[in-house]
């Protein structure tokens, strides 16, 4: 069957930013999981609104894919500054106001906090499991 040329093709970025509130959990899953899928076709960062600290288990959940974290040093997006980025993508609305300002083509994936998640070791990490897996459908949707 013929492709539909009616329809524009979408242009993939050369370069992606991912901006959560701390760059911690979600924007480094994100970073890691598009960094897996693409290799060196993309040049990707993330960042948050403010620098804290990589959490363990997101450390952990991304080697259950063989996604390696280790040498992730959380960076704030004010690092970023005078960079030009095709895209950023804000994974919590904190990132989106503070990134608003400051980028041309942001897009919004509404990215629930797993560090938010209550109940024994192993259900707090199933949420990060699901962070996390939601993230990879939406990145494979998107970037193929």
């Amino acid at each position: 069957m013929a492709e539909d040329q009616s329809k524009p093709r979408s242009v993939l970025p050369r370069s992606v930013l991912f901006v959560c509130t701390m760059n911690a959990v979600r924007s480094p899953m994100a970073a890691g999981l598009l960094r897996h899928l693409k290799g060196r076709d993309l040049y990707v960062e993330s960042a948050g609104v403010h620098a804290g600290e990589l959490d363990p288990m997101t450390i952990q959940v991304m080697a259950e894919l063989g996604i390696t974290l280790n040498d992730h040093h959380p960076r704030s997006f004010e690092e970023f500054s005078g960079q030009d980025f095709d895209l950023v993508v804000a994974l919590s609305k904190e990132a989106e106001q503070h990134a608003g300002a400051r980028a041309s083509r942001i897009e919004y994936w509404q990215t629930t906090d797993p560090t938010q998640a209550e109940g024994s070791y192993e259900q707090r990490k199933a949420a990060y499991r699901a962070v996390r897996d939601g993230l990879k459908r939406q990145i494979a949707a998107k970037f193929g």
